[in-house]
């Protein structure tokens, strides 16, 4: 084994066992304690959390801090011998932030009992040196959301997950600080629940060092606690998508509540006194889906148009006639936590985590044969440790271990479950696999009569994550934060394409693994990384600075000369020398800094600025690993037709942000705020050739982007009854492509289209985007609340018959609005039990948004081919049911009925 992989099996081993843990997000209490007659500040006055071992003393200055606070809503006390006792209550930690409050204490000469406050969080945050947004559970409890992604889609700046106008795969998600993006794809593979959430942290602005491997945002989503006294809840719904549009929605004309259905239930409490404390979540979700397909045709029905007799054509369709679900989704998810008080403020919690989600994407020329399709399985398994160490109420160490675990498999029937088998082995494929010549159109306007798609792709990543964090507030002023973390990942990865020609005999059969079809490598790349950062907070200015190292060895082998391609086409791998060298490591050095300043005791000022660092998705690096380039044919997913890089540089980002916080009554406030982004090193394909005619293409570093905007938020706290939030974001987003095979699809246009030479609209440019939240009533009675959202349409490129009329993204869709309903009633029975009804009403007015459009109109609902006389194409469909497409509009509307009762 080489030295350096030595070196980082050693460091993980060492972070798993020796340091044991897993590190959450925390924030920070602090303030000052003065007597409330003289006004002096009061040394040794004891500070509380109540109901939590967490607490401090105030200094010779009357300053405190309380530190390592999980996210949520709190009572601390102040006491001290002779003045009488002070509780604030309803105070809110947030996650990477201070909460100050202040305490003036009075003699017990002159109150007797203790004093009750209600802590009102400030409109203004004045240590917030970048653009932060905090969803806690009790705002999540009272609006239309079900899942994370809905809640990062209601904020600023954010479009349909693009933050600041990024490429997807640019953020990165976190369940209690360990990263669930997949490798391989550079998305999240795995969500918390929000019935499960004690916060939801969105970051989009210049987030502190200790976050990497994120160009674009964070989205840090922070699970509750285990409680010291039994607490529960048990909810279900049931509904279903109803509309009128039945020409483009069929089957959805009522509400079948079989169609969607939710359980979802926690509870937490303690199992050895307060010393051993547990948290248990799941929730089961079936969703149908809102476009369904028609069983016409069986996959191995076939069809006959050969003949230039119309009259001996031949259709074959056994299907039942019935309608089958074509992006429907079921997913449950269980979650556990047990933590462990070791003593004095010490902590051992373990926590594990397990999704399953089967769904489908609907694809349209399947809408009569919905068998012949692909289904989608995604499992994700996460599994922590951490412990805290505390040295005292100013220091502690964070020691964190992970494992995380993503399997995806994309296939129409199962078999065979485990490739890669021996070549010649025996291997049970499913016999419902036909001949891909069957899987044919009935003419150029029709949908498919039959077939199957025979590809199977599938992979499993593996992340196993050793971490330190060591956090000191070394003064009142300087709070210190040093980590390291090291990573090691195993990436396996397979596809190929069931064979079922005259060649097998009919029969299925699998390819010579190594083939074109049939593609497999298995990798372990690892990364190091090393932050530190400083808080400084005075009374008159607040600095975030930090600086980050990252280390990426990527495992992997670079062809020397994709030109001469054809030359391995007689080779077996492994491949002899001379044809490949190892990929290099990589490794950045990113500073960033933020100020805040205050101007006033109701507004601050803030700037910040840094540099991010991402190692592209793992699939660019890795695949086809086997250097085949088909010569004839057509394959899914750029399958035969690219090849990877392992020695692909990082991509980079440098941000730069400037905003405003400003309070206008006690109640009100408003948020302005400015960013720029220049995105340098993103993938784009550089195309060679082979044998003289075929195009293909390998994975460079070459795009750019840049984005700048500016964000107006608003928000109304809840109070007599009434809350508002308004979000308002303007934005361009131009680039040199927004996709990394762009390059690839213009060269293999007829003509070719040249490369683009300018920056141009990226594909998720929304300039104006809009949201606004309103709540009505009162909490623990009746709470109603509506989410509405509007925007201008997104960019596409005109065309006629498949000729550019114009130039890339030069012309807009139309815009968009919707609004989202919630109600609530709340019914108090004994003691703590409470039961609530809720109804959930999404596409509130039934909406036909278009989020895609034919290029010669650009409508979803209209298109020039409709001109043409061909009423029936061919005895399967007529040209406006085959022009007829769901999946150019948003979803319509969704009603959903429940009950919940806790205790």
């Amino acid at each position: 084994m080489p030295t350096n992989r030595r070196l980082a099996f050693l460091a993980l081993y060492l972070s798993l066992h020796v340091l044991a843990a897993y590190a959450g997000t925390t924030g920070k209490i602090a303030g000052k304690v003065t007597d409330a007659q003289t006004k002096e500040t009061l040394p040794s006055v004891n500070i509380l959390v109540v109901g939590t071992s967490l607490g401090g003393a105030s200094d010779m200055d009357g300053e405190y801090f309380i530190l390592n606070v999980p996210p949520g809503i709190y009572q601390l006390k102040a006491s001290a011998v002779g003045y009488t006792p002070v509780s604030v209550s309803t105070v809110r930690v947030t996650a990477d932030q201070t909460t100050r409050i202040h305490f003036a204490l009075q003699p017990e000469s002159v109150v007797l009992g203790e004093v009750l406050v209600a802590a009102t969080r400030p409109i203004v945050q004045k240590d917030l040196t970048s653009t932060v947004a905090s969803v806690g559970s009790d705002q999540l409890s009272k609006l239309p959301l079900e899942d994370v992604g809905s809640v990062v889609n209601l904020q600023a700046g954010v479009v349909e997950g693009h933050f600041r106008g990024g490429r997807a795969g640019e953020v990165k998600y976190l369940v209690d600080g360990v990263s669930v993006n997949d490798v391989f794809s550079g998305d999240p593979s795995m969500e918390a629940e929000l019935n499960s959430i004690a916060e939801i942290q969105v970051l989009s602005g210049t987030f502190n060092a200790e976050y990497g491997e994120a160009l674009s945002g964070v989205v840090n989503q922070i699970t509750k606690v285990a409680s010291d006294h039994y607490t529960g809840e048990l909810s279900a719904y049931t509904g279903g998508y109803f509309s009128g549009r039945t020409s483009l929605f069929p089957n959805i004309d009522h509400v079948d509540p079989r169609t969607l259905y939710n359980f979802q239930g926690s509870v937490s409490g303690p199992i050895v006194g307060n010393v051993v404390k547990f948290f248990l979540s799941g929730k089961y979700l079936y969703d149908a889906g809102y476009i369904y397909g028609k069983r016409v045709f069986n996959p191995k029905d076939s069809t006959n148009f050969s003949d230039p007799d119309p009259s001996k054509w031949y259709v074959g369709a056994t299907g039942d006639g019935k309608y089958v679900p074509m992006n429907d989704s079921k997913r449950y998810t269980v979650q556990g936590k047990i933590a462990v008080d070791v003593g004095g403020a010490k902590d051992l919690v373990v926590n594990g985590m397990y999704q399953n989600h089967d769904y489908r994407i609907y694809d349209h020329q399947f809408t009569l044969n919905p068998d012949g399709d692909y289904t989608y399985h995604q499992k994700g398994y996460l599994g922590s440790a951490s412990y805290t160490e505390v040295f005292s109420d100013a220091a502690y160490l964070d020691l964190s271990g992970s494992y995380f675990r993503t399997e995806y498999k994309q296939y129409v029937f199962p078999n065979p479950i485990e490739p890669p088998v021996p070549f010649g082995a025996p291997v049970t494929i499913d016999p419902g696999y036909v001949d891909p010549t069957v899987m044919q159109q009935a003419g150029a306007n029709a949908f498919l009569t039959g077939g199957t798609e025979n590809w199977h792709f599938n992979h499993t990543s593996t992340t196993l994550t050793g971490k330190v964090d060591f956090t000191a507030q070394v003064t009142s002023v300087h709070q210190i934060k040093a980590g390291a973390e090291v990573k090691w990942n195993h990436l396996q990865y397979n596809d190929y394409q069931i064979l079922v020609n005259s060649s097998t005999n009919f029969v299925p059969l699998l390819p010579t693994p190594g083939s074109f079809n049939f593609s497999i490598y298995d990798n372990h790349p690892y990364q190091l990384a090393l932050y530190a950062q400083d808080k400084i907070e005075m009374e008159y200015l607040v600095i975030n600075v930090g600086l980050r190292w990252d280390y990426f060895q990527p495992d992997g082998q670079v062809l020397l000369n994709p030109d001469n391609i054809a030359g391995l086409d007689s080779l077996t791998p492994p491949f002899p020398p001379g044809y490949f060298r190892k990929a290099s490591a990589k490794q950045q050095l990113s500073p960033r800094i933020g100020i805040s300043y205050p101007i006033s005791d109701k507004g601050a000022v803030h700037l910040s600025y840094g540099h991010f660092f991402q190692i592209p998705a793992y699939d660019y690096l890795y695949k086809n690993p086997n250097e085949r380039i088909a010569l004839t044919g057509v394959y899914p997913d750029f399958v035969g037709s690219t090849i990877g890089n392992a020695d692909l540089e990082p991509q980079r980002t440098t941000m730069y942000e400037i905003g405003l916080q400003q309070e206008l009554t006690p109640t009100l406030g408003i948020t302005v705020t400015g960013y720029y982004k220049d995105i340098r090193n993103l993938l784009a394909l550089q195309i060679h050739v082979k044998n003289n005619f075929v195009k293909f293409g390998e994975y460079i570093n070459q795009d750019y982007g840049a984005v700048q905007g500016f964000t107006f938020s608003l928000e109304r706290r809840l109070t007599d009854g009434f809350g508002a939030n308004l979000d308002y974001t303007f934005q361009v987003a131009k680039g040199d492509a927004s996709d990394p095979n762009d390059a690839y699809n213009k060269a293999q246009a007829s003509p070719p289209i040249s490369v683009n030479k300018e920056l141009v609209p990226l594909a998720w440019d929304r300039r104006h985007s809009l949201n606004v939240t309103l709540t009505f009533g009162t909490p623990d009675d009746f709470i109603a609340s509506v989410i509405g959202r509007a925007g201008s349409g997104l960019p596409y490129t005109p065309a006629l018959q498949n000729q550019r009329t114009g130039l890339e993204n030069s012309d807009n869709m139309p815009g968009y609005y919707s609004f989202d309903l919630y109600a609530t009633k709340y019914l108090k029975l004994f003691g703590d039990y409470r039961l609530s009804v809720f109804l959930k009403i999404y596409n509130l007015f039934d909406t036909a948004n278009e989020t895609n459009v034919f290029t010669d109109t650009g409508r979803a609902g209209y298109t020039l081919a409709l001109t043409q006389q061909q009423p029936l194409v061919r005895g399967v469909n007529t040209l406006a049911q085959y022009y007829a497409r769901p999946d150019f509009y948003s979803a319509p509307r969704q009603i959903i009925l429940g009950a919940a009762f806790s205790f």
